[in-house]
């Protein structure tokens, strides 16, 4: 089975490759829907998470509050890597798992799709990687009307992620997702034919 790994940047349009790719008809393992539901899954990672980080960031009902808490650990690098620390080997087996209940099904191709691909070594486990990338401008412009935060909050957590220059010289391919959708489209479907999908 052919293993794609896809990645970008918060705000780089990642999902709407990711989106296309799956109306083609392709299996995605996508990592935040992986990461939300290790969280429910092992109940042990928030154990942790209220251990290292406190009580304050779950409501009456035991439930993490989301956002405060990701403003919270975006805000500091040490945090975001103390939390890392604690759900990434979770979200890794999980991840991996699925690959392999796919490879099993006898599917050809599977798409990872995960905005630390690199950042985690995940990468080193694809066949081959693409990045989907923006300039900074519009990556700043699409971050603050997607999720309502302030310029500083929009750059804490661009900058907690590998920045997508660094990126570049990791993946196989760049798709550039300033443009139109259109051109975006055109680009998916000159990649997927170079790799002969």
């Amino acid at each position: 089975m052919l293993k794609i790994g896809l990645t970008g940047g918060i705000g780089s349009g990642k999902s709407t490759v990711s989106l296309m790719l799956k109306k083609k008809g392709f299996p995605i393992v996508d990592a935040d829907i992986v990461a939300r539901e290790v969280l429910e899954t092992y109940p042990q990672i928030l154990e942790q998470v209220k251990k290292h980080f406190g009580y304050n960031f779950f409501n009456e009902n035991g439930k993490l509050k989301r956002k405060e808490f990701g403003n919270f650990i975006f805000s500091k690098e040490d945090r975001k890597k103390d939390y890392e620390n604690i759900i990434m080997p979770f979200i890794k087996n999980e991840i991996f798992n699925r690959i392999t209940e796919l490879e099993k099904e006898k599917e050809e191709v599977c798409i990872l799709d995960a905005p630390t691909l690199i950042e985690n070594g995940l990468h080193l486990k694809m066949d081959i990687n693409i990045l989907v990338w923006v300039d900074l401008k519009t990556q700043i412009e699409r971050v603050k009307k997607r999720d309502v935060l302030s310029e500083d909050q929009v750059f804490s957590r661009i900058n907690s992620q590998m920045s997508l220059e660094d990126k570049k010289k990791v993946v196989d391919y760049i798709i550039d997702n300033s443009g139109t959708i259109e051109r975006t489209k055109r680009q998916v479907n000159k990649i997927l034919q170079e790799i002969c999908i």
